[in-house]
């Protein structure tokens, strides 16, 4: 499978939040909307380091376009006010975050 399962993931939302805590939700979410493994996938890159260094933005990435509107209508409901959409694209592929083993 080997670098084909993160070009899987390339349907992207940018969110942008000023508190850490509905970052590390968000993260959370993704997990939770993202139904393919490994799931993880879909919030790499948006360790706090990486927030911080993109001035309170994150992107996260799904499978799919259903996916990805899971993440924002939950986020949406739960995290209203907390968070804001900032783009969205379909052709955004993920990117390994560490050295394979």
């Amino acid at each position: 499978m080997g670098a084909n399962k993160y070009s899987r993931f390339h349907f992207s939302v940018t969110c942008m939040t000023e508190d850490a805590a509905v970052l590390h939700c968000l993260r959370g979410l993704a997990h939770w909307a993202e139904d393919v493994p490994p799931q993880q996938i879909a919030w790499g890159g948006t360790k706090t380091s990486e927030w911080l260094a993109a001035g309170h933005k994150v992107t996260f990435r799904f499978t799919t376009a259903a996916n990805r509107r899971r993440f924002t209508n939950k986020a949406t409901e739960l995290l209203s006010g907390g968070w804001t959409e900032v783009s969205t694209s379909d052709s955004d592929p993920a990117e390994r975050q560490r050295p394979p083993h």
